[in-house]
């Protein structure tokens, strides 16, 4: 008598989504329901613990940290351990702090899995640069202070010359724009330096270091006070760095330099 082979295992599915900037309560319904229904996790360095634990009791995790100054997982290797996964059947959520799509590498992955020949769905999380002005309680855009909003990383991919701040600086200042940095804080000073040749001294700043988490903490300054700030109160990684008028009325608050605990 003949055997008829093995069917072949039905394809799994891949999610990219945005864990946002660590509040769990700031997870969206649709993030929080691709969470719950994964089989495998692939969690990033910036994901809180809180929000990992919205994962099903028999969800396999695993960290693939990515974090600048740190030890990182290959790009490449989690790229290949998502498609194989996939392949063999598997419901894969690609966690992510933030949005998957600003900053988070979500457009290299996704162009990836489709060349695989497997179909990705994204789920955005609220990004931090949105949430670390929030938690000031100021807006990134104002009608009287700030036209648009840009958001820029301060950290290039290698080989890359990067942004040139000082262009950006002009064009924010004609355009009255609020910029919001990511990755900024191991070049704040060259950075910083780069800025104040398009944008006055006394432009309002401010660092906001783990936007949403309990351990949030941030300081305003002026931009020529920015590098001595981020010393002085030792803030760092991961922070947010936003520059611009609509600031105005927390430097008026706090004075020249503020820290809030």
């Amino acid at each position: 008598m003949s055997t008829s082979p093995n069917p072949p295992r039905p394809m799994g599915t891949c999610t990219l989504v945005g864990a946002g900037p660590g509040d769990p309560e700031l997870l969206t319904l649709k993030a929080l329901k691709a969470i719950q229904a994964a089989s495998l996790l692939l969690v990033d360095d910036l994901v809180s613990d809180a929000i990992v634990a919205f994962a099903a009791p028999t969800a396999r995790v695993v960290y693939v940290g990515k974090r600048g100054g740190c030890r990182s997982t290959p790009q490449a290797f989690i790229e290949k351990l998502m498609v194989s996964a996939v392949q063999d059947g598997e419901q894969v959520v690609r966690l992510k702090g933030g949005d998957p799509f600003i900053f988070g590498r979500g457009g290299e992955e996704a162009a990836h899995l489709q060349a695989a020949g497997i179909a990705v769905s994204v789920v955005n999380g609220i990004t931090a640069g949105l949430a670390a002005v929030t938690a000031l309680g100021v807006p990134l855009t104002h009608r009287e202070h700030a036209h648009g909003v840009v958001f820029v990383t301060g950290h290039a991919k290698p080989g890359d010359a990067g942004t040139d701040w000082s262009a950006l600086a002009a064009t924010a200042c004609q355009a009255r724009l609020t910029l919001v940095i990511y990755m900024g804080v191991s070049g704040a000073a060259r950075i910083q330096q780069a800025l104040l040749q398009g944008l006055p001294g006394q432009t309002p700043a401010a660092i906001i270091q783990h936007a949403s988490l309990p351990q949030q903490r941030h300081a305003v300054c002026t931009l020529a006070e920015l590098h001595h700030t981020l010393a002085a109160e030792q803030l760092g990684s991961p922070s947010v760095i936003v520059v611009g008028d609509v600031l105005q009325g927390l430097l008026a608050v706090s004075g020249a330099q503020a820290r809030v605990a």
